[in-house]
C-alpha cells in the first residue's frame, strides 16, 4: 500500500506530497493539468528510465519518492536475495542529477533500476487502456489463472524443479563442450605434461645452475687466482704465514716483560691461526675447482631447456613451470573421468525432467479445471459492464516444458452476438479491452493479495449506469486492497474515500502542476463542474451531492 508520495522538480511539478488513502482514491482534473505526469512519476518508482528533459528546473535535481506499507506482500526473502533491508515500510526513491545520472534506493540503499522493478512490481499495478500487449503474454495470462484457480503456489513448486532441471541441462551442455575441447587436446598436453615432468623441475633449480655455470665458465681464472692468495698467505720468502708466526714469537717473547704485551700476543696468534685455516681451504677450493667441458656444455644445456620452457608457457619463474604442469595433469585427469561426470548428469537430468514433466501436469489438469469458471464470471461481470454479449474464451495447447508449465493458453474474445471469438488485439476496441481488464482485476482482488491498483482512465468510452457498476466494483475492490483511479466521470470521482485534484498554477513565471486533497465543500463543486461544465446550474449541483452521497 502507498503510504505517500513526494515529487520534487519533474516535468511541471515543482514539489508535491500527497498521503492516499487505504481503500479508494480518486484523482481528478481539466485535461492537461498533469494527471499523467504523476502516473510518470510513479513510474520512476517501478524502474522507468528518466532523463534530464524531465527536469522542470535543469539546475536542480530531481527527486521521486514513495513509502509503501509492504506487510501483507511477504517479500522478505526477495529483499534478502537482493541484498535489502527488509522492514515493514520500504521506502523507493529516485534521483535525477542536473548532469543526467540517474541514481535508485531502496530503504536508502544504492540499488539498480532492474531491482527496483522487480520490488516495484509487487507494490504498484497500473492499469491503463494500453496494457493490450500484457494481457496477450502467455505467462501473464496463467499467471492470472493461477491466482484464481489457486494453483499458484504449485507452479512455484513446479519452477523449482524446473529451474533446477535447466540448471543440470546448462551443466551437461557445458561438460559435453568442455569434454569434446578436453577430447581435442588431450594428446597436445598429454606431451606437454610429459615435456615437464621429464624436465624433472626443481624451484630453485635456475639460480643455483647459473651460479655453477658461471663458476665452470670461468674455472682456470678462478684457479690462477686461489694459488696467487695461496703463494702470498704460506708459499712465497715473505709469506703471511712465517711473517704473522714471527711477529707472534716476538710478542710473546717481549710479553714476559711486560704484561701488558699479552693480549697482542694473544690477537696475533688467533690471526695467525685465522690465515693458516684460510689457506687451507683455499688449497681444498684449488683442488675442487676443475675445468671441465664436458660438465659445463651439461649445464649450459639444462638451462637452456628451462629458458625454452619458460619462454613456451610465457612465464617466468619454475614454480609456474611447476603450475603449469599441474594445470596439464588437472586436465588430462578430467578428460579421462568426464565420461563418468557426463552419464551421472545425465540421469540425473532424466530424473529432473520426468519428476518436472509430472508436475507440470499435475499443474495444467488443475488450471484446466477452472478454465469455464474463469471465463464464466468475466463474462458475467462484462454484461454488467455494458457488453451484454461478451464471450470470453481460453484455448489451451501443449509445450514442451517451459518456466510455466506444459500450457500454452491464449485469449480469445467477441462483444458482439454472433461473431466467433478472436485474438484480443482484433476483436476488442479500446473501451471493450479496458472492461476486460478492469473484470479480470475485480476477479483477482479476491483470490491474492494484490498490489496498489492505479487505473488510467479506464472508464474511457463508458457512462451512466456503466459508471455506477463500474464505481460499485472499486469500491468493493478497496475493501481490501488500495485504488486509485485517474479519472474522468463524475459518478467515479464522487466516491473515493479521498479525492485529489491536480490543476495548474500560473501565478509565476512557469506554469506548475499542484495537486491537493479536496475538502467536502470543494468537492461538490469540483464534481458539480465535471456534470455541468465551468458555470454549473444548482441541479449540477444537487446530482453532485447525490453522488457523492
Amino acid at each position: 500500500m502507498l503510504k505517500s508520495l513526494f515529487i520534487q522538480n519533474y516535468a511541471l511539478i515543482k514539489s508535491l506530497k500527497i498521503s492516499p488513502s487505504e481503500s479508494f482514491n480518486t484523482i481528478t482534473g481539466e485535461t492537461g493539468a498533469g494527471k499523467s505526469i504523476i502516473l510518470g512519476a510513479m513510474g520512476l518508482l517501478l524502474g522507468k528510465r528518466a532523463d534530464t528533459k524531465a527536469l522542470l528546473d535543469p539546475e536542480v535535481k530531481c527527486i521521486v519518492e514513495g513509502i509503501f506499507d509492504i506487510q501483507q506482500y511477504d517479500l522478505k526473502t526477495v529483499f534478502e536475495e537482493n541484498d535489502l533491508d527488509y522492514d515493514k515500510e520500504c521506502i523507493i526513491r529516485r534521483e535525477i542529477s542536473p548532469s543526467g545520472k540517474s541514481r535508485a534506493f531502496i530503504n536508502d540503499t544504492p540499488t539498480t533500476l532492474d531491482i527496483v522493478s522487480e520490488i516495484g512490481s509487487y507494490l504498484v499495478d497500473v492499469h491503463s487502456q494500453h496494457d493490450t500487449l500484457l494481457l496477450a503474454s502467455n505467462a501473464y495470462q496463467l499467471q492470472m489463472i493461477d491466482h484464481y484457480s489457486g494453483t499458484y503456489d504449485s507452479l512455484k513448486a513446479y519452477q523449482n524443479i524446473f529451474n533446477e532441471y535447466k540448471k543440470t541441462v546448462r551443466q551437461l551442455e557445458q561438460i559435453e563442450s568442455d569434454a569434446s575441447h578436453l577430447q581435442q587436446e588431450k594428446e597436445f598436453n598429454q606431451f606437454q605434461f610429459e615435456e615437464l615432468e621429464n624436465a624433472r623441475l626443481k624451484p630453485d633449480e635456475k639460480e643455483d645452475l647459473e651460479e655453477r655455470l658461471k663458476l665452470l665458465e670461468h674455472a682456470e681464472e678462478i684457479k690462477i687466482k686461489i694459488h696467487e692468495a695461496i703463494n702470498l698467505l704460506e708459499e712465497n720468502e715473505f709469506s703471511v704465514e712465517d711473517g704473522l708466526k714471527n711477529a707472534t714469537n716476538s710478542i710473546q717473547q717481549a710479553s714476559k716483560f711486560s704484561s701488558s704485551l699479552e693480549n697482542l700476543a694473544t690477537r696475533l696468534e688467533s690471526t695467525w691461526i685465522e690465515i693458516k685455516d684460510i689457506s687451507d681451504e683455499l688449497n681444498k677450493k684449488a683442488e675442487d675447482i676443475v675445468y671441465d667441458p664436458a660438465e659445463t656444455e651439461n649445464v649450459r644445456a639444462r638451462i637452456d631447456l628451462i629458458y625454452q620452457l619458460l619462454t613456451k608457457h610465457r612465464v617466468t619463474t619454475i614454480e609456474e613451470l611447476i603450475s603449469v604442469k599441474n594445470d596439464l595433469e588437472d586436465k588430462i585427469t578430467r578428460s579421462a573421468n568426464v565420461q563418468f561426470d557426463i552419464e551421472d548428469l545425465k540421469i540425473k537430468k532424466e530424473e529432473l525432467y520426468k519428476n518436472c514433466l509430472n508436475k507440470a501436469k499435475e499443474l495444467s489438469k488443475a488450471r484446466g479445471s477452472h478454465y469455464s469458471d474463469f471465463t464464466n464470471k468475466v463474462n458475467e461481470l462484462l454484461i454488467r459492464l455494458g457488453i451484454p454479449n461478451a464471450d470470453l474464451k481460453i484455448e489451451v495447447n501443449k509445450t514442451e516444458l517451459t518456466t510455466v508449465g506444459i500450457d500454452e493458453i491464449s485469449l480469445h474474445f467477441s462483444a458482439n452476438k454472433g461473431v466467433a471469438p478472436q485474438l484480443l488485439k482484433k476483436a476488442a476496441s479500446g473501451g471493450e479491452f479496458s472492461r476486460l481488464m478492469f473484470a479480470i482485476k475485480y476477479i483477482l482482488a479476491n483470490k491474492t493479495a494484490m498490489p496498489t491498483l492505479i487505473f488510467d482512465e479506464i472508464d474511457t468510452g463508458i457512462s451512466g449506469e456503466i459508471a455506477l457498476q463500474m464505481v460499485d466494483m472499486m469500491k468493493k475492490m478497496s475493501e481490501h486492497h488500495q485504488l486509485i483511479a485517474i479519472s474522468h466521470l463524475p459518478q467515479i470521482a464522487a466516491k473515493g474515500n479521498k479525492h485529489f485534484f491536480v490543476f495548474k498554477d500560473h501565478s509565476s513565471d512557469i506554469s506548475e502542476s499542484k495537486i491537493k486533497e479536496v475538502n467536502e465543500e470543494e468537492r461538490v463543486t469540483i464534481i458539480a463542474e465535471m456534470i455541468g461544465g465551468k458555470d454549473p446550474s444548482e441541479s449540477a449541483y444537487r446530482s453532485a451531492r447525490e453522488l457523492i452521497g
